[in-house]
């Protein structure tokens, strides 16, 4: 079976895919960004530990390897140019990237999996490797949303594919008709701390995560798990709602227990059908 490479970031995602692709049988080798994957987690898995700028060394360990395809999964804040000091492939790479750098997450990303590509690899999904990260449509736990709470996710939809569309952010938090707070660069559970000093009284709000439009569904799709339901338990949201078929549902058993216990529904819905079935 052909190796798998990753270039790991934060989360709980990159060790994952990594897992399920040896409990395939598949050999894995990461490269663990330095600053954003802990090695600690990594222990028993093949990998090197470089900053965001070494491409030379990253891909260099990669070819050593046989690996032609490649996850790119995982947080990363993205570094200032003069921070990022590219060595020579990074600095190709770079050039490669041009202006997408300074565009949103997507932008970037695409740009960046062009490049990759035009270096010789495949840029693969995480979900390719691991299916069940995917939730298909449907209330996901025991709670259900009422009908405020629906209103309020039909209201999120259309804020967060504004803001898709030009690419800023996946997520908008939404409640008694109001936007407390949208997601850009600071990420979700950041969102959901600032929301928790703007709850109003009554019934609680809700968090809304989808693709962006035209998004490459291989990189950084909207993704949620235990903590999350932390963070919206904190900031007393009634509820998550994400894309069915293009969010990443980290530990699912977890999640759903954790949202159960904390009386917080979760649901996987299709934006477009959504709408249609408000009450």
């Amino acid at each position: 079976m052909t190796p798998l490479g990753i270039v790991a970031g934060s989360g709980e995602v990159p060790l994952r895919v990594a897992c399920a692709a040896q409990a395939a049988g598949r050999p894995v080798f990461a490269a663990l960004l330095d600053g954003f994957a802990d090695p600690a987690d990594w222990a028993g898995i093949p990998h090197i530990r470089e900053r965001v700028g070494a491409a030379g060394a990253i891909l260099a360990a990669f070819r050593a390897r046989g690996i032609r395809q490649l996850v790119l999964s995982g947080g990363v804040q993205r570094p200032s140019l003069l921070s990022l000091r590219p060595d020579a492939a990074g600095a190709r790479l770079l050039a490669r990237i041009g202006r997408a750098y300074f565009q949103g997450d997507d932008g970037l990303l695409r740009a960046v999996a062009r490049a990759l590509e035009a270096e010789g690899f495949e840029v693969v999904a995480a979900h390719a490797v691991m299916a069940d990260l995917i939730p298909s449509a449907g209330q996901l736990g025991a709670v259900a949303p009422d009908a405020q709470a629906r209103a309020d996710i039909a209201r999120a939809i259309a804020v967060v594919r504004a803001l898709g569309a030009v690419d800023v952010g996946q997520g908008a938090v939404v409640q008694q008709g109001l936007v407390l707070g949208v997601e850009a660069i600071e990420g979700t559970d950041a969102l959901l701390a600032r929301c928790a000093g703007l709850r109003r009284e009554g019934p609680g709000g809700v968090l809304v995560k989808l693709v962006k439009p035209g998004q490459d569904r291989r990189l950084d799709l909207p993704t949620i798990g235990p903590s999350t339901i932390a963070g919206a338990k904190a900031a007393g949201l009634a509820g998550i709602a994400i894309e069915a078929g293009g969010s990443i549902l980290v530990d699912r058993p977890a999640t759903l227990a954790a949202a159960d216990a904390a009386g917080i529904f979760l649901l996987a819905i299709d934006p477009d059908q959504f709408k249609e079935t408000m009450p």
